[in-house]
């Protein structure tokens, strides 16, 4: 008996999705079958909003890494239906906005992937910047927040639901340097396990991904020489690919899945074992 992963049928909602591992698991639930929403606070079409969400976004405007609307035209050449959406997560209404327009064009909401975030500072706990600390509160947490709860009653009505949140290692080690990020990625595990104990009655799993050093413009974006002792500390000695990420995230998302919810699943070389 072979085994496949078949999403046809179903339309995903994946947050963050103009580049990195965002536009990878967008284009796997597409090639699973899946009709796929790519929604990112940032879409070709609107040049100048860059300028307004921080250095990462603008370093990824200048280098031509947004690739929102491109995702879906992409998509839409696999043969799959496929929106490009403009959506800032830590606003309700856009959110709101953004799950109405998906239901409306493309019937349903069966799959969320919450992976909109930020990471574009490091500071020790007593230089982190107070104002960062609460923008990264309400993009990484309260961002997965707002679009689980929008997601929740269309999931809830048709009986079936897929939730997966992106966390990472920095959420279960903890982070040098990092207090922001580390603790709402921990936070997504918290959340996850609570979406999973609260969705199980009505068909809705829940599942946290947390990846480990992964191949992104982000991390080019990062420290050479941080890259390299984070590499050192894996366990396989090397990177992984967004696809490997993606991969994994296209499988809870199906059938094959339907039994594994809360779980945080490590997609992470094995850098939270103890090497030498």
């Amino acid at each position: 008996m072979s085994l496949e992963i078949d999403l046809s049928g179903r339309v995903a909602l994946v947050t963050g999705g103009s580049r990195g591992l965002g536009r990878a698991d967008a284009l796997t639930l597409a090639h699973a079958g899946a009709d796929v929403v790519v929604a990112d606070i940032l879409v070709e079409s609107d040049e100048s909003a860059a300028e307004v969400y921080g250095p990462l976004a603008q370093a990824a405007a200048a280098r031509g890494l947004v690739m929102t609307e491109a995702t879906a035209e992409q998509i839409r050449k696999l043969g799959r239906r496929s929106l490009a959406l403009k959506c800032d997560v830590t606003e309700e209404e856009q959110v709101e906005a953004a799950v109405s327009q998906t239901v409306d064009e493309l019937g349903s909401v069966d799959i969320l992937v919450n992976n909109a975030g930020t990471l574009d500072h490091l500071g020790q706990l007593v230089d982190q910047s107070a104002e960062l600390w609460e923008r990264d509160l309400r993009v990484n947490l309260t961002g997965a927040f707002n679009c689980s709860r929008a997601v929740w009653p269309h999931m809830k009505e048709r009986g079936w639901g897929r939730i997966v949140n992106m966390a990472s290692v920095a959420g279960t080690l903890g982070g040098f340097g990092q207090a922001s990020y580390s603790t709402t990625k921990a936070g997504l595990i918290g959340l996850t396990k609570t979406l999973a104990l609260e969705g199980a009655r009505y068909g809705i799993t829940a599942n946290a991904i947390v990846p480990g050093i992964i191949a992104t413009e982000a991390f080019d974006f990062g420290n050479p020489e941080m890259n390299k002792r984070m590499i050192r500390r894996t366990a396989l000695r090397r990177t992984g690919k967004p696809e490997d990420i993606a991969n994994a995230i296209a499988f809870l998302c199906s059938d094959l899945a339907g039994y594994i919810t809360g779980v945080e699943l490590n997609v992470s070389g094995g850098i939270e074992l103890f090497t030498f």
